[in-house]
């Protein structure tokens, strides 16, 4: 028993730096969800560089967790670092989809896969609200090719087939995922045939008087 006192200092010590890095992994998540979710508006509003500037912003705060947790892949692997991961993931996809460049790489994102895999599917989501804008201003092959976006998104994501424990939850993002994408599919065929109604009404109205 004379060693217990080295025990207990050792173990208290231990437990007060993890729980120093817990805190500061707490406050770099707020501040990557706060980031990812200015870049995706500064996306929505065509704001490109703007948005690129805040993911680069974004990803110095991914590496310092990263860094922060190396000694403590439990604390890594907690959900609100890996929401947050999820969250970067997305804002970064939206981002790609938006101006139609390659997918990022989830080893590129720095994100474990589950991570971007419930990150891809919100921001298939997030296409929803993109195609929306752009119907409203008659851009609709713009807006097939986003839906057709979401489409493999969905497509990839329905194939997934391993229990939630391992993908984060990821059936219920893809539920979410299938539920927008049909009515996206759905409001976008409608102001197709109202475009062509409009067309058909011009066309009628500038023709020859009999």
């Amino acid at each position: 028993m004379n060693n217990l006192p080295e025990i207990a200092t050792r173990i208290r010590e231990n437990f007060t730096a993890k729980n120093a890095a817990r805190d500061t992994a707490l406050e770099r998540s707020r501040s990557l969800i706060r980031y990812c979710a200015l870049s995706i508006r500064a996306t929505h509003r065509d704001e490109r560089d703007e948005a690129r500037g805040l993911l680069a912003e974004a990803r110095k705060i991914v590496d310092a967790i990263r860094a922060d947790l190396a000694a403590y892949p439990d604390l890594y692997h907690a959900g609100y670092t890996q929401d947050a991961l999820k969250e970067f993931a997305e804002a970064s996809i939206v981002l790609a989809l938006v101006v139609d460049d390659p997918l990022p790489e989830p080893e590129a994102l720095g994100v474990e896969y589950a991570a971007y895999l419930n990150g891809l599917g919100e921001a298939a989501s997030e296409m929803r609200r993109r195609c929306l804008d752009i119907i409203r201003h008659d851009h609709t092959i713009e807006a097939e090719r986003l839906l057709n976006a979401m489409d493999e998104i969905y497509s990839l994501l329905v194939t997934v087939d391993y229990p939630d424990a391992i993908t984060g939850g990821l059936r219920r993002t893809t539920d979410l995922v299938r539920g927008v994408t049909e009515r996206t599919r759905g409001d976008l065929t409608m102001s197709m045939r109202q475009q062509r109604l409009q067309e058909a009404l011009k066309q009628h109205e500038s023709g020859p008087v009999s």
